[in-house]
């Protein structure tokens, strides 16, 4: 559960570690000017530069982002651990695995994380990720019950693309979109569970049938 916002715990960890904003910039590589919208919360940072931030101050992402955890990362253990100096190999960025997915709920407001999986700094810079537990046998028998997709943010996808789709408000279901100029078909690969099904352009707007996001890679579950 969230107790307080990211500008009021940035502040705090930056006070508590005795850092400046010039030290912080040569530290992680962000820009005084980011940094300063941040710590004004005129302007979050995407997942990949809050891990920045979060290893160069020594804290838990989950806690920077305003969450009820420990301020110390379990997986830090050191003064310099998890920070980039220079061209030292960069950690993995932890990106939060969400157990659903609602309609009116912003993505980065849902409390409802299960875990964190990582994906590769140069995959992070390209936009903003998530991961969503798969529930259901409506994929299979490539995406079983309890296999974690990665997930770009993005509204729009190609004909073809597989697409975390959220339908009349309910929670969002992993689909193949295919795209026609009079509307969608949700296509599922175990046909017996979840025969495709077809939604015009006026029931995309009425619905509403909202895109989320591209699922970009499959973590499975053994």
């Amino acid at each position: 559960m969230k107790r307080s916002t990211f500008d009021q715990r940035f502040k705090e960890a930056l006070e508590i570690r005795r850092m400046t904003q010039t030290e912080l910039h040569e530290r992680t590589g962000i820009s005084k000017g980011s940094i300063s919208t941040y710590l004004k919360g005129t302007w979050k940072p995407k997942q990949d530069k809050v891990d920045l931030i979060s290893q160069a101050l020594r804290v838990d992402p989950a806690w920077l982002m305003g969450y009820d955890v420990p301020m110390e990362s379990v997986n830090q253990t050191g003064p310099n651990q998890g920070i980039r100096i220079n061209n030292a190999p960069q950690k993995g960025v932890r990106i939060p695995v969400l157990g659903t997915v609602a309609a009116g709920i912003p993505l980065e407001a849902i409390q409802d994380i299960s875990d964190y999986e990582e994906i590769t700094p140069e995959l992070a810079a390209t936009g903003e990720f998530f991961a969503l537990k798969v529930h259901g046998a409506s994929m299979e028998p490539r995406m079983m019950e309890g296999d974690v997709v990665i997930v770009k943010k993005q509204d729009d996808v190609e004909s073809g693309d597989i697409a975390i789709v959220l339908v009349n408000g309910n929670e969002a279901t992993v689909k193949r979109v295919r795209k026609q100029e009079t509307g969608i078909t949700l296509i599922a690969t175990n046909v017996n569970v979840y025969e495709p099904h077809y939604y015009s352009n006026e029931e995309i707007m009425k619905l509403p049938v909202k895109i989320l996001g591209k699922v970009v890679e499959l973590r499975a579950k053994f």
